[in-house]
């Protein structure tokens, strides 16, 4: 089948909107209708090459995404033609020592699609394999996932919104309520207020948190804090001592959605005595973070997280219900939507900064 899809194909460089052809789901699999794909930092990371997955090229990029069922593999039960789905970052085994335990996001179950490269080779362009991200590859018109990464949505749930949940809504709220479990009454900093990070704020206040502290070198991503529930402002001068006369000498939970080291050693000091810091972020491999020891022996800890340890089938239609009841603000976070043709200018504004998401409509 022939579609639409934006591949890279050189690293540095636009993103080439080219006829693909998309294989027909096998086994255990199914083919979905790109509907909406949220644009992340993710794919910047692999445009300018920095991208621990993504190589050789070419490469279609895209992963927070939304659409139909169009058809379906031998095997599948779960979905049909026609459903509306999310397809979530990964589809966990069930039968692992993992999935066991619980720790869906540690699965290591062939089903899990974000330990493979590019995934299985179902595009291809020009007669060559077209890897796709983390084994969706979403900037398309359609994709070929395992049922495990589908997660059914209700039909009339709008699939820009619902898109988001898949990856920079799971990842920020599930850090908070997942990974450091945010209890009611504390105070929490987030540091970088992008769309990852804002929801981590709207994830603090899921909680209850009562004291949440922003911090950003941008003015404009304050501004767009305070609305998802900050309750201070602040820039990253000097961010022990700035969240110190804040939060009465530190905050009981610290998120940096940077992935800079320098900026995870001020995240994780700007915390209090039994305090936790979580690193959102991903810094580059291979570089050393450097903490003050001191810091642990009053007991803090440091954490890492992985999609905000989600388990899909759990956590999105959990989102999805906040979203339905109007404690999630989605579309708050949607600041422009644009054809697939006009994928490069999405890049570009999500690289400025000027905007919370960007979203590709099908």
């Amino acid at each position: 089948m022939l579609m639409r899809a934006a591949v890279l194909t050189a690293f540095d460089a636009p993103l080439e909107v080219r006829d693909v052809e998309i294989a027909d789901p096998g086994p255990g699999e199914v083919r979905v209708q790109i509907k909406a794909s949220g644009v992340c930092g993710s794919d910047l990371k692999a445009i300018d090459g920095k991208s621990p997955v993504v190589s050789r090229l070419p490469f279609i990029l895209g992963h927070e995404s939304a659409g139909i069922v169009e058809s379906t593999g031998p095997g599948v039960t779960g979905v049909a033609p026609g459903d509306h789905v999310i397809v979530a970052m990964n589809g966990p085994c069930g039968k692992c020592r993992s999935c066991g335990a619980g720790r869906f996001h540690l699965c290591s179950g062939r089903a899990r699609m974000t330990a493979v490269m590019g995934g299985p080779p179902r595009a291809t362009l020009d007669g060559e394999q077209a890897r796709r991200f983390i084994g969706i590859g979403s900037f398309a018109e359609y994709t070929v996932v395992a049922e495990a990464m589908c997660v059914k949505i209700a039909p009339d749930a709008p699939f820009d919104a619902m898109c988001l949940l898949a990856c920079g809504v799971v990842t920020g709220v599930g850090a908070v309520l997942n990974v450091a479990r945010v209890t009611p009454g504390s105070s929490v900093l987030v540091v970088g207020c992008g769309g990852v990070g804002l929801n981590v704020i709207q994830g603090a206040v899921l909680a209850g948190a009562t004291t949440i502290i922003a911090a950003d070198v941008a003015e404009p991503k304050l501004k767009l804090a305070e609305r998802f529930g900050a309750t201070h402002t602040l820039t990253p001068a000097d961010l022990p001592a700035q969240v110190g006369e804040l939060a009465n000498g530190g905050v009981d939970y610290a998120f940096d959605v940077t992935g800079v080291p320098g900026v995870l050693a001020s995240t994780f000091a700007a915390t209090r005595s039994g305090g936790a810091t979580v690193m959102v972020g991903s810094p580059p491999a291979g570089r050393p973070i450097e903490l003050d020891p001191a810091l642990l022996f009053a007991s803090r800890r440091l954490m890492g997280t992985q999609g905000g340890d989600a388990a899909p089938h759990r956590d999105l239609p959990m989102l999805a219900d906040q979203y339905r009841r109007g404690r999630l603000d989605l579309n708050g976070l949607i600041t422009e939507r644009l054809p697939l043709d006009q994928i490069n200018d999405a890049i570009t504004h999500t690289k400025q900064g000027t905007v919370a998401r960007s979203v590709i409509v099908f």
